[in-house]
């Protein structure tokens, strides 16, 4: 496809469980891709072919698929709808102008559908609601389409009217082309509109229509007049509508039955193209903005939104390219450090399998094995264009573990493994703890934690320990202290000699460290003040109070002392790490501890144990919202009182609670808790210095 305008790049969202696995398969199987349609049940599903999707039945990272149809390319990708996978969900936005957002017609619109929504819009992208599994008890389209609308807007439209309900669902009637279109067998017979839903559609149509005639002053003027509404002009007023962000279309169906599958690819036909999406800019270094233009023939400008790790072919990155033509021979540069890397064979991704491709113009989404150096966030670029694209914000890994090899000998293999899987996921954190030697993998969840343990063991065939879960307490003061710092070492020749005096004071939370140099008369001189705050700030990564970094303190340096000749770097950085320790634990030292806002969707007949629950960890319930059937419990809890919350969860609710929690403060922890982690931190180091 070498028409950029013939391209549409559709990621689908939505929550855990609402069938956008299915959707994509129907999809694929729709436009001729599949011959058969694979079931998530049975764990023959294209997007998910990974063994662990197949074991946990849900997807773990994005699956992406390329079709043509009706003259159009689409460039398809299904991504995760669990919290803990949603780091190739937010990837995926950044390269598409349309989120097909997913909905569970029972349950309605949960929580990670809502999130999603939020990145959508902040990203501008257009957006398209399909209500998925009509076809089960107690879906009901008309309360959803009120439902969305009550949490997206009055732009909120149906444009499908479902034929049936629940277990009779038949068909769809489509409200632009005013046709009916019943199933059976998976295949499509049009048709008039029902008689019975002959008011119901028109009604519908009238509404539909005067959402998009609000967004076009000619349309509005001919709808306004009763004038009649060509096909071409609808059509062309609802694509902008769309593209715009100004008209959220709803579709309806059941992914699993086939119906209404082929007709949403007649929706998606009108969601916008690159050429018509906002433009996106480069940034430099310096802060200017260079804006990029969906032209082929300029130069070429790519962007990688994800990296597959394998243990053979080392890395595969899948990239969007948003200026120019890239090929099998074309050279690049990185703009991360400027470096140079030369393309081999394009690829078209099509689930586990690539498909050769000549080129790939600008709009359109591919992929390339075997760079040297290329990581999901960078931007490539041909010579003559500067700057990157903004980082992808990804949230904060919520809880991290000790890993060790269960075999010795093995620990670099531990180690390259995680480094490879971390640059397939961005929300992997791998790192070395230098006080206690340890390697700490951070992530999501523990369950995401233990999907990248099984990944390593089946890609990389190591075998791995995990240590409980670690909490990223935080170490700071609450009030003001003085203190020396003396550094002062004679072996024979040269010494060692530094002195200082300095204050410590607290910040307000998150204000940061603050280093304020108040020597006067040269009492150190300035060229050693900067070994000074080298100092204390190491002294802050290792913490003073159970080894965890410190954060929000001012810290003052008065006064001191020097030597002409013993006086050193070396020496004031280690008088600097004394003095802020000295002064810090004497002004009333405190643990802080991360405060999760917390949101849980029940059955009803759990809201009271849950809510009982939550105030034995030391929660804060906010209150319950209902939500379709269910009802959202938001609450906030310290992170230290939820490591274990999933598989209790699980048996309070039998399988039927679903929770999702982000970072939300640090707050003090409480005194007899605080002694009890200082005496775990303190027996934990001297257990590693004898390891």
């Amino acid at each position: 496809m070498n028409d950029p305008g013939k391209i549409r790049n559709i990621a689908l969202v939505g929550h855990r469980g609402t069938g956008k696995t299915s959707l994509f398969e129907a999809l694929l199987y729709s436009a001729g891709a599949l011959t058969r349609l694979g079931s998530v049940g049975d764990g023959t599903t294209f997007s998910d072919w990974d063994d662990d999707e197949k074991k946990r039945q849900m997807s773990l990272s994005a699956g992406l698929a390329h079709v043509d149809r009706g003259g159009l390319s689409f460039n398809l990708i299904d991504t995760p709808g669990d919290s803990s996978f949603v780091g190739d969900a937010i990837a995926s936005l950044s390269v598409v102008e349309t989120a097909l957002v997913v909905v569970n017609s029972v349950l309605g619109v949960e929580v990670q559908t809502e999130r999603m929504w939020g990145r959508a819009d902040e990203l501008g992208l257009g957006r398209i609601l399909v209500c998925n599994m009509l076809d089960r008890e107690r879906a009901d389209f008309d309360k959803d389409v009120k439902s969305l609308r009550e949490t997206f807007g009055a732009q909120v439209a149906a444009v499908q009217l479902p034929i049936g309900k629940e277990h009779d669902l038949k068909g769809v009637v489509d409200l632009l082309g005013m046709k009916a279109y019943t199933y059976e067998g998976g295949k499509a017979t049009a048709g008039d509109i029902p008689a019975e839903l002959a008011d119901e559609a028109a009604a519908a149509r009238d509404k539909l229509i005067d959402a998009i005639a609000s967004t076009n002053d000619e349309l509005a003027e001919k709808y306004l007049m009763e004038e009649e509404i060509t096909a071409a002009e609808l059509n062309g007023a609802f694509a902008a509508a769309v593209a715009s962000a100004q008209l959220f279309p709803v579709a309806c169906g059941s992914a699993t039955a086939a119906v209404g599958v082929d007709r949403l690819f007649e929706v998606l036909a009108l969601a916008p193209s690159p050429t018509v999406a906002a433009p996106r800019a480069l940034v430099d270094a310096d802060g200017n903005e260079t804006v990029v233009d969906c032209d082929p023939g300029k130069p070429a400008v790519a962007f990688v939104f994800k990296t597959l790790a394998d243990p053979f072919s080392g890395h595969v990155n899948v990239f969007r390219v948003f200026q120019g033509t890239v090929t099998s021979d074309s050279q690049i540069s990185v703009s991360r450090d400027a470096h140079k890397e030369r393309f081999g064979q394009l690829l078209k991704t099509m689930g586990k399998e690539n498909k050769p491709a000549e080129a790939l113009v600008a709009g359109d989404i591919g992929a390339i094995a075997k760079l040297k150096d290329v990581v999901t966030g960078d931007t490539l670029h041909a010579d003559g264009v500067s700057g990157a694209f903004p980082a992808i914000a990804f949230p904060a890994t919520l809880m991290s573990f000790a890993i060790t090899a269960k075999s010795k000998g093995e620990e670099d293999k531990v180690i390259t493994a995680l480094r490879r899987l971390s640059d397939e996921d961005r929300l992997l954190e791998v790192h070395h703890d230098d006080q206690t030697g340890e390697m700490i993998v951070g992530g999501m969840s523990q369950v995401h934690v233990e999907v990248t343990v099984e990944r390593m063991r089946r890609r990389f065939g190591v075998d791995v320990e995990l240590k409980p879960p670690r909490v990223p307490y935080r170490e700071t003061i609450k009030g003001t202290a003085k203190a020396e710092g003396k550094h002062k070492k004679q072996t024979g020749g040269r010494g060692q000699f530094a002195d200082t005096w300095m204050e410590v004071a607290p910040q307000p939370r998150g204000a940061g460290f603050e280093f304020e140099n108040k020597i006067v008369g040269g009492a150190i001189p300035r060229n050693f003040i900067p070994a000074v705050e080298k100092g204390v700030r190491a002294a802050m990564a290792e913490g003073f109070l159970a080894g965890y970094p410190v954060v929000d303190v001012h810290v003052k340096l008065y006064d001191g002392k020097y030597h002409p000749v013993d006086s050193s770097d070396m020496a004031f950085q280690i008088a600097g790490s004394i003095g802020f320790k000295a002064a810090a634990e004497k002004a009333q030292p405190v643990l802080l501890e991360p405060v999760m806002n917390v949101e849980i969707t029940i059955p009803d007949e759990s809201v009271g144990d849950i809510i009982g629950d939550l105030n034995s960890r030391r929660g804060r319930v906010l209150g319950t919202t209902p939500r379709g059937h269910s009802n959202v419990v938001g609450a906030e809890v310290p992170l230290a009182e939820m490591l274990t919350y999933a598989p209790d969860l699980t048996s309070m609710t039998g399988g039927r609670g679903d929770y999702h929690m982000e970072l939300l403060r640090y707050d003090e922890v409480p005194a007899h808790l605080t002694q009890k982690i200082v005496e775990q931190a303190k027996a934990a180091k001297e257990e590693a210095h004898k390891g």
